[in-house]
């Protein structure tokens, strides 16, 4: 698992733009590997999603104002270079999409890393057995 949830203020992106940056996103989760060259995440686990927000106020208010935030959430015990690693290319990536609007109007992009114990997950995905069986 890692589950990646953006929300994003409703004057920042159309829906293709967004689809666009939920894509790349996964692909940059699916590209991340540890010290040893091992895949850290699995890719049946990867979720991007994106939350329009048709209600918001941001900073002081002007309208152009806009936001996205980013919530990474993976479960806990991977090193702290994985997860500075993983945030760096997420961010990055998050920023080369926006530059254009970055570069026209207010702008506050944001992205956190939440750890979470197995103890409190519930899960039931056959996603990782499909994908092992589409690759044999």
């Amino acid at each position: 698992m890692p589950h990646l949830t953006l929300e994003y203020s409703a004057n920042l992106a159309d829906a293709s733009s967004v689809d666009r940056l939920c894509e790349t996103l996964a692909h940059v989760l699916d590209a991340q590997r540890d010290e040893n060259g091992a895949r850290v995440y699995p890719r049946g686990g990867i979720r991007t999603r994106a939350l329009r927000c048709e209600q918001y106020f941001v900073a002081d208010g002007n309208p152009a104002n806009a936001f996205l935030h980013g919530c990474l959430k993976i479960g806990a015990g991977r090193s702290q270079a994985v997860r500075r690693a993983t945030g760096d290319a997420l961010f990055d990536a998050i920023k080369q999409h926006f530059a254009h609007a970055f570069a026209s109007h207010g702008l506050a992009l944001s992205l956190e890393i939440v750890e979470f114990s197995e103890e409190g997950a519930w899960k039931h995905n056959n996603l990782h057995a499909r994908l092992k069986d589409a690759s044999s």
